[in-house]
């Protein structure tokens, strides 16, 4: 289970704005359900279970965001990636 937790702290969005993202669980894709946050500046949703292409991807926000994701969690998350 992924700590949501650590998005409830500042980090730099893809929009290079600093923000405290929103936290959405239980979003509907055609795959299943996930957790998603949402920046409060640009709006754009990223999935932070597994990769969605309905959601921009968490690797996104870990290219600026270095300690978002521990190397298991990173790992997880595109191993139960949906089909694109």
């Amino acid at each position: 289970m992924l700590n949501e937790k650590k998005f409830e702290n500042y980090l730099k969005c893809s929009c290079n704005n600093i923000v405290i993202f929103e936290i959405i669980p239980e979003v509907e894709c055609d795959w299943g359900i996930h957790t998603i946050i949402q920046c409060p500046k640009c709006e754009e949703l990223f999935s932070i279970d597994v990769k969605c292409p309905a959601f921009q991807n968490i690797l996104e926000l870990i290219n600026e965001n270095k300690f978002l994701y521990t190397d298991k969690e990173q790992s997880d998350y595109l191993f139960k990636s949906h089909p694109l």
